[in-house]
């Protein structure tokens, strides 16, 4: 197979597993507190990250060095509570609901780009996320009488993880992603592992498989994903995760029985065709940017839609 033929089957089986991983912690964030799920998990990627530090040049030493610290270990505390919003938000709310929600991220990250990165957001990207908020009113349905407020639950960790994202490109100015990686891991775990123990459950045998087949998956999902950045562009490969708010979707209607309304479907459907646009938009303003001779401005930075993608894969 050709590289990007590799790249692709990477990707998709990425988000696949990542799909599988949310499924599986709905099942256990409905029977254990999401707060001691999340550190088991995180017990297990902070060893995934040691291992890939130790494996790249200069090792573990290199890649916790980071220019900005306080940055990285802000955006690594924000994701442990973020990934601890969104297990309780699968159990309560649902895999659909959420996920729905959980779409309109690039465009939370396009609006907050503005004021914390000082980027220029033009016409036809403002025009898309007023669209994708149209969306959003659709699958949040406010008029309906039957309005449940539990909504609120994924939007809160749709604007978290929209912040963590924006925190991630301001890293990457002036940290690797080795580095970032590392400090995801690793600042999350000893996060949660700060009050994580006092939720500590009696868990089944059968519950312990779970989560090693939890954790087993979110390496795994990591694995392929770096390998797909390493095959593609990112933006071929960011515009996947859609695909996982489809089979998440479909997981909870088949799986769990959830039900999916005509106005969630047509809302999740717009909110990902202004995601797209926008990962698209800033895909074409990065390149153009980069292809500026040296001392031209360009009124914006060239920002690379992949940048902390990799470690943002932890839904």
């Amino acid at each position: 197979m050709t590289p990007r033929s590799t790249g692709l089957i990477c990707a998709i089986a990425a988000v696949t597993i990542f799909s599988m991983q949310d499924g599986i912690s709905k099942h256990l964030g409905s029977a254990y507190p999401p707060i001691f799920i999340t550190m088991i998990r995180y017990w297990a990627f902070a060893g995934f990250a040691f291992a890939l530090a130790s494996r790249s040049a200069g090792g573990v030493k290199v890649a916790a060095n980071a220019r900005r610290p306080w940055l990285q270990v802000a955006r690594g505390a924000l994701l442990a509570v973020q990934i601890v919003i969104s297990i309780f938000s699968f159990s309560h709310v649902g895999l659909a609901a959420s996920h729905t929600m959980f779409a309109a991220t690039p465009l939370v990250v396009a609006c907050l780009s503005v004021p914390f990165l000082g980027e220029k957001v033009g016409w036809r990207r403002w025009t898309a996320i007023g669209i994708g908020f149209v969306g959003i009113l659709l699958i949040v349905n406010p008029l309906n009488a039957t309005f449940d407020a539990r909504i609120v639950i994924p939007m809160v960790a749709t604007l978290m993880f929209g912040l963590y994202s924006v925190m991630t490109r301001l890293a990457s100015r002036t940290d690797t992603s080795d580095t970032a990686f590392f400090y995801t891991g690793v600042v999350g775990a000893v996060t949660i592992t700060i009050v994580g123990p006092f939720y500590w459950t009696q868990v089944t045998p059968a519950d312990w498989l779970w989560m090693l087949v939890l954790c087993i998956t979110g390496i795994s999902g990591h694995y392929l994903l770096i390998r797909a950045f390493n095959l593609l562009d990112a933006v071929v490969v960011q515009p996947m995760s859609y695909i996982q708010s489809v089979l998440v979707c479909l997981i909870g209607v088949f799986v769990f029985g959830e039900v999916m309304t005509a106005n969630m479907i047509l809302g999740v459907a717009i909110v990902i065709g202004a995601g797209i646009f926008t990962i698209w938009r800033e895909a074409r303003l990065g390149r153009a940017a980069g292809d500026r001779p040296a001392g031209h401005a360009v009124g914006r930075p060239a920002i690379n839609p992949g940048d902390g993608l990799i470690e943002q894969k932890l839904f």
